[in-house]
């Protein structure tokens, strides 16, 4: 069940988030050559009318998004490597066979000696020992050396060559995904609870078979007092049940009132210690109106993202790979919440997903918040970086992203097993 959980949540989040990227790459004009489910090899494959390759591959972790591009991706062929050509009725290639598998009979064999399938498209190569020339279609695809099929990138469908906004837009578009998703599973939460939990109100809803259950509170009924403390919402009652057991010597009896809409009693409760606080056995009311739930999600999902926001600040301020989790500590949690059940697990994709968001957001190069720094550095400068220069800033981001991946991995395992 741990593995199940750690693999349908951790899919969910990327996949959704790579979503994001893919659906607004194909707005802005960038061809996605594929879309991919799962890692490793391939194991199902299929071009779609849009040019995208959907495919699924074997290992059920995550996902990736391959978008048109030098800085994405990018058609390489091995100068002398033999291929097989599919050429259409005007001669044009529409197919570069690279498998070595037969995949079309009237396929034409080729050494390969140059190719340009961005700019002239054109490939060129030995065809028994003549060198021969031939126009590329600009749908054309290459089945690549592990069978997938791609299709090529002309210039005019690459990531750099869309517009400013739309490139913008692509790479906001994967975190932005993260964030509707945690608002949609803190929604669906609330929707199976049954409604939520109201904060500003002193209306509780008893625990089945907890003290105030026992007392003869029922759901719906309020508490107004605690002791001497006055109760007005749910901050205030746990705050007073802190107060009244902190002075109590030995096992605390309480006085709490309680109304209804019937009448108005005063109950002498014990609370029991749990976790090292003592309780009383409520919770906090629950608002079952629709509007409720989704703006409850929003608000959830807020509440979230502020905490997360502050864990980051923290880490700033007093670095620690402890403050830091990666699979194995996915895997750990998801194990954990797929033991105490579907709410815990609803809770931590939501908690996940918008964390994973906030940390694609931080401008370093490689995440989309590096991306994104350098698409706002392009409308200030109102023109791109030197390609060079782009490519080590990223390469510099990917390095730094490796060894802080293997970091904090390593460290999980320590934690875990050790």
């Amino acid at each position: 069940m741990g593995i199940l959980a750690f693999i349908i949540i951790f899919g969910i989040i990327v996949v959704v988030h790579e979503f994001g990227h893919f659906y607004f790459a194909k707005k802005s004009g960038i061809l996605v050559r594929e879309f991919a489910i799962g890692m490793g090899p391939k194991i199902f494959s299929h071009i779609g009318k849009d040019g995208t390759s959907y495919t699924i591959r074997i290992l059920p972790l995550g996902g990736y998004v391959r978008m048109a591009g030098w800085g994405d991706d990018r058609t390489e062929i091995k100068l002398g490597s033999p291929a097989s050509l599919t050429l259409n009725e005007a001669g044009q290639v529409t197919r570069i066979n690279l498998s070595g598998k037969q995949l079309d009979q009237q396929a034409l064999p080729i050494n390969v000696t140059s190719f340009d399938l961005e700019d002239k498209l054109t490939i060129k190569g030995l065809v028994l020992d003549q060198e021969k020339t031939y126009p590329v279609h600009h749908d054309a695809t290459v089945v690549e050396e592990d069978g997938t099929e791609v299709r090529i990138a002309p210039l005019d469908v690459q990531y750099q060559n869309a517009s400013i906004w739309g490139r913008l837009i692509t790479n906001f578009a994967g975190p932005m995904n993260n964030f509707i998703l945690g608002i949609l599973a803190f929604s669906l939460l609330f929707f199976i609870q049954g409604g939520v939990p109201n904060y500003q109100s002193n209306q509780v809803k008893v625990v089945e078979g907890g003290v105030m259950a026992k007392a003869g509170l029922k759901t719906g009924d309020r508490i107004e007092k605690i002791d001497n403390y006055t109760v007005k919402n749910w901050a205030e009652l746990t705050e007073a049940v802190k107060k009244a057991t902190d002075q109590a010597k030995g096992q605390p009896q309480l006085r709490v009132t309680v109304s209804s809409q019937s009448s108005r009693k005063e109950v002498l409760v014990e609370p029991k210690k749990q976790d090292g606080v003592y309780r009383i056995g409520v919770q906090p009311s629950l608002k079952t109106g629709f509007l409720d739930k989704l703006v409850g999600g929003v608000q959830t999902a807020w509440t979230t993202a502020t905490n997360i926001l502050n864990a980051l600040k923290n880490l700033f301020v007093r670095p620690s790979l402890d403050q830091l989790g990666g699979p194995v500590a996915i895997y750990r949690i998801s194990s954990r919440a797929a033991q105490s059940g579907l709410n815990d697990v609803i809770v931590l994709l939501a908690s996940l997903s918008i964390n994973i968001g906030i940390f694609n957001l931080i401008p370093i190069p490689a995440l989309d918040g590096g991306k994104i720094v350098l698409n706002l550095l392009e409308v200030i400068r109102r023109k791109p970086l030197k390609r060079e220069t782009e490519t080590y800033v990223t390469l510099v981001g990917v390095v730094f992203m490796l060894v802080l991946m293997l970091a904090v991995t390593w460290n999980d395992i320590m934690r875990t097993f050790f």
